[in-house]
């Protein structure tokens, strides 16, 4: 018996001793009990104090401002088909509040946005002179407060060091080399009132690009690359509870897809917004959003136009084989403020997208009463 309770006090002595000997480097932390905390976004907002007086004071990037290199939380996205501002270069970004998420409504229609949350789009021209550098020309927040979506622009200093706010309006003059071709424009920042011409149904503001068929594409995020629906209900920015059969819209310069198409990508990512219903030209007897487009009739094929080009010699909207009878041609070709489409967001003349629109006008083959 005695001999019992020794071994059993030996076994205990030698356990004692490894464990009092055992390094602190053998420790393995339970990961249940000292969690990563959750990163949280810099951003600086307050929902009653927007806009602020200079984009800086939102904290949306990091390090140089010029670089718009976006804190945590502000997310980089794109268009799957790009609008046409007077060939300026763009980079878009979404931030939310914590604990909100925006909700699924449907393919075409914009995605029901939760309050606080900030798209932000930066215009900007590269290879600029004299001295071939990139310039910044404007930064524009579409906020959305209580009452609603609230517009906010900033324009970039000489310093490229920040953006002032400014709803007036003002045209800034841009010389840039393109391929070794020297071009130029008045690149016109909008004033509210004009923000609120393309941006509304009704009366009410409105985004114009972020719906799920435009966003249904890869992004690179430097990390890793990932489509971009994904991305954001990983951000806790979407439910996500979207649908798995979300279409994709064709980006109008894919030379894979169809010239029907790209025609109907192009129309509807730069004329649908105020070619559709309570849009500023729903008067207008042609619906440029994909899903009408898919009635020939929407896309003014055979419609004769409702207002008259004098001397023009255009018989409709859009005459199959003849781009040079066709309204719908004409108005994207002209670059006069009374004839010219759009009317605001270019005053240059979109020659790849106007020459998408001749090769497609002239491959229709039905015949108009």
């Amino acid at each position: 018996m005695i001999k019992n309770y020794a071994s059993v006090l030996t076994v205990l002595l030698i356990c004692l001793g490894f464990f009092s000997c055992a390094s602190d480097d053998d420790y393995v932390p339970n990961p249940t009990q000292n969690p990563e905390p959750e990163p949280t976004s810099p951003v600086n907002f307050n929902i009653d104090d927007v806009p602020y007086q200079t984009l800086s004071e939102y904290n949306f990037f990091e390090g140089d401002q010029k670089n718009l290199n976006p804190v945590y939380g502000v997310v980089p996205y794109e268009l799957t088909s790009p609008l046409f501002s007077d060939y300026a270069h763009k980079k878009r970004f979404l931030w939310m509040p914590d604990n909100v998420s925006a909700s699924y409504v449907s393919d075409g229609d914009i995605f029901n946005f939760p309050i606080g949350t900030v798209l932000i789009k930066n215009f900007y021209y590269e290879n600029v002179l004299p001295d071939y550098n990139t310039k910044i020309i404007e930064t524009r927040l579409m906020i959305k407060k209580a009452e609603g979506w609230i517009f906010a622009e900033y324009i970039w200093n000489e310093e490229q060091d920040d953006a002032i706010f400014d709803l007036n309006g003002r045209d800034v003059f841009v010389q840039w080399d393109e391929n070794s071709e020297t071009k130029s424009v008045n690149f016109r920042v909008p004033s509210e009132a004009e923000c609120h011409t393309c941006h509304k149904t009704g009366d009410v503001s409105i985004p114009i690009g972020p719906k799920p068929r435009n966003i249904n594409k890869l992004f690179n995020y430097g990390d890793e690359t990932k489509n971009q629906l994904q991305k954001w209900a990983e951000m806790g920015y979407l439910d996500a509870s979207y649908p798995d059969t979300i279409e994709s819209l064709p980006s109008w310069d894919d030379t894979t897809q169809s010239l029907e198409l790209r025609a109907r990508s192009y129309l509807d990512i730069n004329c649908a917004h105020c070619h559709s219903e309570e849009a500023h030209c729903a008067y207008r007897p042609v619906r440029f959003d994909f899903e009408s487009t898919s009635i020939p009739e929407n896309l003014g094929i055979c419609v004769e136009p409702d207002t008259e080009i004098v001397g023009a010699g255009l018989t409709h909207i859009v005459n199959p084989g003849s781009f040079d009878r066709s309204v719908l041609y004409y108005r994207m070709n002209s670059v006069e403020e009374s004839t010219r489409m759009p009317l605001l967001g270019r005053t240059l003349k979109h020659q790849e997208g106007v020459q998408l629109i001749q090769q497609w006008i002239n491959s229709l083959t039905i015949q108009c009463n």
